[in-house]
């Protein structure tokens, strides 16, 4: 039914912002005319939670270790907001995009639902080291089971 996830950031520097996913990041992506560049983003999640308020919608990169993470994207010129800070579902921080908007970046200490795989190598190869947590059962099959025989 639904076949992928598509996320809109609005920025006043768009150009800058498209220029950081491609070059900072590292985000592969196609031009869908006039350098208006869309990225393939890594395997997502999607999380509800309650809220007593309007509701709203958050984004958050997520990595597999958070010190290699910044040490790495500092090494690219990225600035951190805030430090690293256990929130007991996960290790997190947020880092400046290049429009001055803060953008989350967390190491999750809870199930995924998700096969994450330790990030990126320089020159864009990906290592196939996979991280320990176990992805979350996925929903039940539609199929008829065979009844066992007796």
């Amino acid at each position: 039914m639904i076949a992928g996830l598509h996320t809109i950031l609005y920025s006043k520097k768009a150009d800058s912002l498209r220029a950081f996913f491609r070059d900072v990041l590292e985000f592969p992506s196609v031009d869908a005319g006039h350098g208006w560049l869309i990225f393939a983003a890594p395997p997502s999640e999607i999380a509800i939670h309650p809220t007593e308020d309007r509701g709203s919608a958050e984004l958050y990169l997520m990595c597999t270790n958070v010190e290699a993470t910044i040490a790495k994207l500092k090494e690219r010129g990225v600035e951190f907001t805030t430090p690293v800070k256990d929130q007991g579902w996960g290790r997190l921080t947020h880092l400046t995009l290049p429009d001055g908007q803060s953008l989350g970046l967390y190491e999750p200490r809870h199930p995924t639902a998700i096969r994450m795989t330790s990030e990126t190598a320089p020159g864009g190869s990906r290592k196939k080291t996979s991280t320990k947590k176990k992805p979350v059962a996925r929903a039940h099959s539609t199929k008829k089971k065979k009844s066992p025989k007796r």
